[in-house]
């Protein structure tokens, strides 16, 4: 059975519901929920997508998401994606979306963050490797590891949503 996506139009009203490797094919918008999670130090977790992913291996990334199923909220699907990607069921807080024209095509993504407060457990189909970071640490990584480019430019709206403008 393939994966069911709402198509969406420039306001982010659905006008059906589409394979997600048809949407891709056709340049159609969609919906992606995304999560950055924290923990009590204020670190962030970061990860490697698997060598073998089939959009973006070996990349890295800062946040952890996926495609939002027909019907789903943002933030429903954000939490689902946590708990397959994390292995956590944990709160997550909406933050803001907004429409992104990205190396996988046209979507609207919706941004929310986490307090993870116990070790995931990832799935060694999503992540190769996991570890946190200071935003200092992230910084620097960014400047020399291959990262989602898409996710970069979330990363930098969540810091200045969040009003973290100093690295």
């Amino acid at each position: 059975m393939p994966e069911l996506v709402e198509r969406v139009d420039e306001t982010d009203r659905v006008l059906g519901v589409v394979p997600r490797a048809e949407a891709v094919a056709r340049g159609w918008t969609t919906r992606i929920a995304t999560t950055v999670c924290r923990d009590e130090r204020g670190r962030y977790l970061v990860y490697r997508r698997p060598d073998d992913a089939p959009w973006f291996p070996g990349r890295y990334e800062v946040s952890f998401g996926g495609a939002v199923q027909p019907g789903e909220p943002y933030a429903v699907a954000a939490a689902r994606e946590l708990t397959e990607e994390l292995g956590l069921t944990v709160p997550v807080r909406y933050l803001f979306k907004y429409l992104v024209h990205g190396a996988m095509g046209t979507y609207w993504l919706g941004v929310h963050e986490a307090l993870i407060d116990v070790a995931p457990t990832p799935s060694p189909v999503e992540i190769a490797w996991h570890g946190w970071m200071t935003a200092t640490e992230l910084h620097d990584a960014v400047q020399r590891l291959p990262f989602i480019p898409d996710g970069q430019d979330a990363w930098r709206r969540y810091r200045a949503h969040v009003g973290e403008t100093r690295d």
